[in-house]
């Protein structure tokens, strides 16, 4: 190819820009995700560095405004302050306008002083990559055109074009709105696949929400869930380059015990999402059995969207559903002995560890007084689950 660095054939170009794009996928999950913005881990300095200027390259972004805009949609998620919830904004918004909703976010600086605090503020982040954010993807052009020829300007826009699409298009769409849930988090994340490589783990979002903080996405419960920015951290560990802060506890099960212990209690906090989750799994049959009784009573609602009704109302707080939900809800709530008896035990349960002045050995009572009656209340799932929330710690 004339005036072109390097000749090279069309495969070529497809593994330069795999290459290259999934370089910058994993600096914006190891270094802008886990390390700055939640600090789940520490990376070398020259780690960091190569991270900060690749993004700068093959992105724009700045360090301080992307966390801020992601600490924000942690701290205010699905509300109106979120700034690029799908329940909010709408599925098809968050999805082809998903960049645009973060340079609006990122442009306060009412957003940018409050949750862009601890993040890199030295000579180079001052005057280069803060101030001149565009000049990086310019120099990535130069580059692009320099090595490849003409072929070089679609290969630079399909970089540029890689994170809108599956960072702010994808994760902030897709993983608040389908795949599923590992965890019963207040939010609507969700894992959109178990494997998480093409967008360096961050499609295990659910679990992301779920532990925050933790540097590991994948679920250490779950063998099949696979988070290669993880593997990333394992390598970068195994050579000093980085050190891991802190990990998802792991939900420990043992032999069913008579009654509750201390253990069992902390068990169950620590992993309250996912105890949540699992009551919910263990009743969804039964519930979705309930709905040929609940059909007559709810005639407006079709079948199909009485089931999956069932299944939000087992998940969610009363509070966090619509009004028109609510309304369904309390009409379902006369009409079934059973779906009251679940759901009055779940919010006994979610007491638990919503009751800030009680003392250990209260929530200890508490915690076996549930287990009895649940064993009592006549509801098979409900006494197996019982049974293994015994078993956990």
């Amino acid at each position: 190819m004339p005036f072109a660095l390097f000749d090279v054939p069309w495969w070529g170009w497809v593994l330069f820009v795999l290459l290259t794009t999934h370089i910058t996928i994993a600096a914006v999950t190891i270094y802008l995700h886990r390390q700055q913005a939640h600090h789940a881990l520490e990376l070398h300095p020259v780690v960091s560095h190569f991270f900060r200027f690749w993004l700068w390259l093959s992105t724009g972004m700045v360090t301080r405004e992307w966390v801020a805009v992601h600490r924000k949609h942690h701290a205010r998620c699905e509300t109106g302050d979120d700034p690029h919830s799908p329940q909010v904004h709408g599925l098809r918004r968050v999805l082809l306008e998903g960049s645009e909703l973060y340079r609006v976010e990122a442009g306060r600086d009412a957003t940018v002083v409050a949750y862009g605090h601890a993040t890199p503020d030295d000579w180079i982040e001052r005057h280069l990559y803060r101030r001149h954010p565009m000049a990086g993807v310019g120099l990535m052009l130069l580059i692009d055109v320099v090595c490849f020829g003409a072929i070089g300007l679609t290969l630079w826009a399909i970089q540029m074009l890689w994170i809108p699409l599956f960072a702010a298009g994808v994760i902030n769409g897709l993983g608040h709105y389908w795949g599923y849930r590992s965890f019963a988090t207040r939010d609507a994340s969700r894992n959109i696949l178990p494997w998480g490589i093409l967008i360096g783990g961050e499609e295990l979002h659910n679990n992301h929400h779920a532990y925050s903080r933790s540097a590991r996405l994948s679920n250490p419960n779950c063998w099949w869930e696979f988070d290669i920015g993880w593997l990333y951290i394992r390598l970068l560990s195994f050579l000093h380059l980085a050190k891991v802060l802190c990990l998802a506890p792991k939900l420990r099960v043992g032999y069913a015990k008579s009654q509750c212990d201390a253990m069992t209690l902390e068990a169950i906090i620590t992993h309250r999402f996912a105890v949540l989750a699992k009551y919910a799994q263990a009743l969804e049959q039964s519930a979705i059995a309930e709905a040929r009784i609940l059909r007559s009573h709810l005639p407006a609602l079709p079948e199909q969207h009485l089931r999956a009704a069932l299944k939000r109302w087992l998940q969610k707080e009363s509070t966090e559903l619509s009004e028109a939900e609510r309304a369904a809800l309390d009409q379902a709530l006369q009409a079934s002995h059973f779906l009251h008896t679940v759901l009055v035990m779940r919010q006994q349960l979610v007491s638990v560890w919503q009751c800030s002045t009680a003392t250990r050995e209260q929530l200890i009572e508490q915690l076996e007084a549930w287990c009895v009656s649940a064993e009592a209340s006549g509801i098979r799932p409900l006494r197996d689950f019982s049974r293994q929330l015994r078993s956990y710690g």
